[in-house]
């Protein structure tokens, strides 16, 4: 009457239980694979484009906030040589590129819309049709006079 029938009993389990239970483990790493390693590899990847198209008179950024132009690309040896100002040239490994924003690109100003000819010739004729603030005061006071 000591023993306890709990001893008795056989384990239950089959292979439908291990099958439950690898299954949120599976669900977990299909979930880490599409929103960590998958975008991950994505960005390596575009990176790596980015390092190979380097190329002379590019605007760069380095991984210190350092910015400049590609005066130099050594392929030999995986050095640029970068004008921080003028005169002022510095020897960076391409690997350290952070951004390449382009040729001509402006540092601290969002590039600018450019009108096209119709919105240019519309405003340079409301212009025109609008007289400047001073002759039309002028004008206003000669009437009440």
């Amino acid at each position: 009457m000591l023993i306890s029938t709990a001893h008795a009993q056989s384990l239950g389990g089959g292979s439908g239980d291990f099958l439950v239970q690898l299954l949120p483990l599976v669900l977990i790493f299909v979930v880490f694979y599409f929103l960590l390693i998958r975008p991950q590899q994505k960005r390596m990847k575009q990176h790596k484009e980015m390092l190979a198209n380097v190329r002379r008179g590019d605007r760069i950024v380095g991984n210190g906030g350092l910015m400049g132009t590609v005066t130099k690309v050594s392929d030999d040896d995986d050095t640029l040589t970068v004008e921080i100002a003028d005169g002022v040239r510095v020897q960076m490994l391409r690997s350290m590129l952070a951004e390449v924003r382009g040729k001509g690109e402006p540092v601290s100003k969002p590039p600018k819309k450019k009108a096209g000819k119709a919105e240019a010739a519309a405003n340079e004729d409301a212009s025109e049709a609008e007289p400047a603030p001073a002759e039309v005061a002028d004008g206003e006071k000669s009437d009440k006079t």
